[in-house]
């Protein structure tokens, strides 16, 4: 019995020692991998995020210069549109002026023509100071309003532009010397001024009327 105990192999005791330290190992091991896996998660965020604000600077920077040059073309828009303004007015006060003109002009003829014709024993009369009054207060509500006369004299060459032929007389013989039909159209001249012509700048309203001589 006794021998048969001794042939058996001595039982190796464990030592609480070691098992204590593979466990701390263990949980080392165990922290630096979860740290480790942190870390990269937090990498990674860090990346996405960076990429993510690259992304939407970038957006954001072309949504700025579109609105930017939106801006741009409304504010010419609006200028344009104030330029269209400014001259639709301007010519719409041309064309009352126009009118105004027009509507005086005549009134304006009728007392020069029947100044004119006043005998002279009666040129101090009231009644004709009276009408010259009027006459000049036409004048000066044109002059006022841009309204300009045209200055024409008599011999000066006839332009087309701002004189209106109303009747023709002949030249003298002498003056129509060695000069062919050509030279001769061109060398007419103004013989008489009938009515005065009027300009709004350089626009013409009615141009003077009067006879040529040819």
């Amino acid at each position: 019995m006794t021998q048969k105990m001794k042939s058996k192999e001595p039982v190796q005791n464990v030592s609480h020692d070691d098992t204590d330290e593979s466990i701390i190992k263990n949980q080392e091991e165990g922290i630096r991998s979860e740290i480790s896996h942190n870390a990269g998660e937090e990498e990674t965020k860090a990346e996405a995020n960076e990429i993510s604000k690259e992304e939407h600077g970038e957006e954001g920077e072309t949504k700025a210069l579109e609105y930017l040059n939106d801006l741009k073309r409304c504010r010419a828009d609006f200028e344009n549109y104030k330029k269209r303004q400014q001259e639709a007015q301007k010519e719409l006060g041309g064309y009352l002026i126009e009118k105004l003109v027009l509507d005086i002009v005549p009134v304006l003829d009728n007392f020069r023509s029947a100044t004119q014709h006043v005998p002279p024993e009666q040129k101090d009369s009231p009644w004709v100071v009276g009408i010259q009054y009027i006459e000049k207060q036409l004048e000066t509500v044109l002059t006022d309003n841009g309204i300009q006369t045209i200055e024409v004299k008599e011999g000066e060459a006839f332009d087309p532009k701002i004189h209106e032929a109303l009747d023709t007389v002949e030249s003298s013989k002498e003056q129509g010397e060695g000069m062919d039909e050509k030279q001769k159209s061109e060398q007419h001249t103004v013989a008489k001024v009938l009515q005065k012509g009027y300009k709004f700048g350089e626009r013409v309203i009615r141009p003077a009327k009067v006879t040529v001589s040819s």
